[in-house]
């Protein structure tokens, strides 16, 4: 989880003004980290800071998702979702409760890169493969390998 400071420093390194609904926005964002929605983080913002309306909570997430500092994750269902760990990670979807979880494998992510460096898509430039594993959660799992 980042620290109030870390988040200033990233809006100023993006260009952004530094505003309490911005800063409301990431530390939700960071604090629900079960990859919230736009609804989830309005809620969760709307107990400490009941002045800051939906829409600007959406708004602010749009602005934050074009800057490159959360990441929009989209289930299946076709919500959409937020992220804000920046680490190289893939995601596990549970297509029953529409949980999304992060993926941490090394060996998974060189393997595929090595496999597309080999492939070279014609007239295309890849920047990051992220994969999003779909399948369905048991009651009785243990948390998939976390770091």
């Amino acid at each position: 989880m980042m620290k109030i400071e870390d988040y200033r420093i990233e809006l100023k390194k993006n260009g952004l003004r530094v505003t309490p609904q911005r800063l409301a926005v990431c530390e939700a964002v960071d604090m629900l980290h079960d990859h919230p929605t736009a609804e989830e983080v309005s809620q969760f913002i709307r107990k400490k800071h009941p002045d800051i309306a939906t829409g600007t909570v959406y708004k602010t997430l749009d602005t934050l998702v074009e800057k490159d500092i959360i990441r929009r994750v989209k289930t299946d269902s076709g919500l959409l979702r937020y992220d804000a760990v920046k680490d190289t990670h893939h995601h596990i979807y549970c297509t029953h409760c529409d949980r999304i979880e992060d993926y941490y494998d090394d060996e998974l992510t060189e393997m595929i890169y090595n496999y597309f460096e080999k492939k070279q898509i014609p007239d295309f430039i890849i920047g990051e493969v992220k994969l999003q594993i779909s399948g369905k959660f048991t009651d009785n799992r243990e948390l998939v390998k976390k770091r």
